[in-house]
């Protein structure tokens, strides 16, 4: 009797003594066992509190050096004597570097862990960053070493946003992701605004040089501080060992990869941060000569620095309206899906509002409310693959990112060559338009928040494949 209580199901003895010795059951424990683990390996709040600053700074700092090249853009040319066209070479270097380390990062970072990817890399880029000036005096042609320290520059970048995704699908709970992600990722505004406003003092002051000398030796104390007191002077050293055994992250075959990418769910959210990813950079590069075009004598710092003083905190509310609706009990996938409606159907909206006659400061309100809705992807797509395949988050975040910035740069070239044959702004606008919705039918389409990445045709159990 005290057998059947426990069990609390059947009266009949047999089928317990059954129940107790069937194969499914040692799945199931095994699973749940699994999951105990896993859930004992997510930090303690104080603990991800803590984190999500010194990720916030990390991406900070990431920016500072990332916007340091654009802002010194000017002063170089006039220096070194390059052309339009040579100051674009060295400028566009950046991007074909970063496009090829994405999924790499992420690989890296689901078998040996983020946080140890993040500091290697920091500390690289960091210190490539404080190099550059040494690198373009020590040169006879300064043209090819920017182009190649720029190149460089966008391949140690590229792990960073990878090794984020996989950091936090295997360290952060569910309901407390979106606060991380969002705060962390408004880092790169943040970022943005600091080198701005302080990069632009420096360089009349001090000379470009000051500006990659200051963000680059930031960047390696910062990886020295998160190395001292976060990992505790752990050795961040990865070895092939480390990449072979893979720790308790599952590692995924070609074949179980193929089928991984033939799920609706995995193609939505790719789709969807295509579109989203090639939407912002298309705003981003042609936003500043919008404004030059349209209101000539408008001040520049306003439409360069409001739209990102608005997307700051609208990323942190999107992270914590996410977080707050799913410990409210709403289905995870409805609130993937509602913040992807925000970020990319009622931005949309406000887009299709400039390709209108406006004033300037309606023009500046649309942009930053634009701006502003578009950071609510940061708790849509941009956490929903954590929620399709937490045991390989990294590396298909990195997938997205890579066909996000090739889309990017295809998605720029077109819209200039559509403003210049049209002679309307009012093209591009529409195509941002049009490329938004396509994502969002997308992902408001096929978009789940189940596990994919684990196999349930073989079993009535999910078998994770490691």
């Amino acid at each position: 009797m005290a057998v059947i209580q426990k069990y609390g199901k059947s009266s009949s003895p047999d089928l317990v003594c059954h129940k107790e010795n069937h194969p499914s059951d040692k799945i199931a424990a095994a699973g749940s066992y699994k999951k105990r683990t896993e859930t004992s390996a997510y930090w303690p709040r104080p603990l991800a509190r803590v984190w999500t600053v010194v990720l916030l700074l990390g991406t900070c700092l990431l920016y500072c050096a990332r916007v340091a090249m654009p802002i010194c853009a000017v002063s170089l040319a006039e220096k070194f004597s390059w052309s339009k066209k040579e100051s674009g070479m060295v400028l566009s270097s950046f991007f074909w570097g970063y496009c090829f380390t994405q999924v790499f990062g992420g690989y890296v970072s689901d078998r040996v862990g983020g946080e140890k990817v993040l500091l290697l890399a920091a500390t690289a880029w960091g210190s490539l960053t404080a190099f550059t000036p040494i690198l373009a005096h020590l040169c006879s042609q300064p043209i090819f070493s920017m182009t190649l320290s720029r190149f460089l520059m966008g391949l140690l970048q590229g792990v960073h946003y990878p090794s984020l995704a996989s950091l936090c699908s295997q360290k952060v709970v569910e309901s407390e992701r979106g606060f991380l992600m969002s705060t962390v990722s408004s880092g790169s505004y943040l970022g943005t605004l600091v080198i701005g406003g302080a990069g632009s003092v420096m360089l009349e002051l001090y000379g470009w040089e000051s500006v990659f000398y200051i963000s680059g030796i930031l960047a390696v104390l910062w990886a020295y501080c998160m190395w001292k007191f976060m990992l505790k002077g752990e050795g961040p050293i990865i070895t092939l060992e480390s990449l072979g055994s893979g720790g308790a992250q599952s590692k995924l075959s070609k074949r179980h990869w193929l089928r991984l990418l033939k799920q609706p769910a995995v193609c939505a959210v790719i789709i969807t941060h295509l579109c989203s990813a090639s939407t912002f950079f298309t705003l981003l590069s042609w936003l500043p000569t919008f404004f030059r075009d349209t209101f000539p004598d408008s001040k520049g710092w306003i439409f360069n620095v409001i739209p990102w003083l608005v997307a700051i905190p609208s990323s942190l509310f999107s992270g914590c309206l996410s977080d707050h609706l799913i410990s409210q009990g709403y289905d995870i996938t409805s609130v993937r899906k509602l913040m992807q409606f925000f970020s990319m159907g009622v931005c949309s909206v406000f887009t299709l509002l400039l390709c209108g006659h406006t004033t300037f400061p309606w023009a500046v309100a649309f942009v930053s409310t634009t701006m502003g809705l578009s950071t609510f992807s940061h708790s849509g797509v941009s956490l929903n693959v954590q929620d399709l395949a937490p045991s390989c988050a990294g590396a298909l975040f990195g997938v997205m990112n890579t066909c996000g910035a090739f889309s990017g740069v295809l998605l720029v070239y077109f819209s200039g060559y559509l403003i210049e044959a049209t002679g309307s702004w009012a093209t591009m606008f529409a195509l941002i338009t049009a490329v938004n919705l396509l994502g969002l039918c997308t992902f408001m389409g096929f978009a789940e928040a189940r596990r994919v990445d684990i196999d349930t045709s073989k079993d009535r159990h999910p078998n994770i494949h490691i």
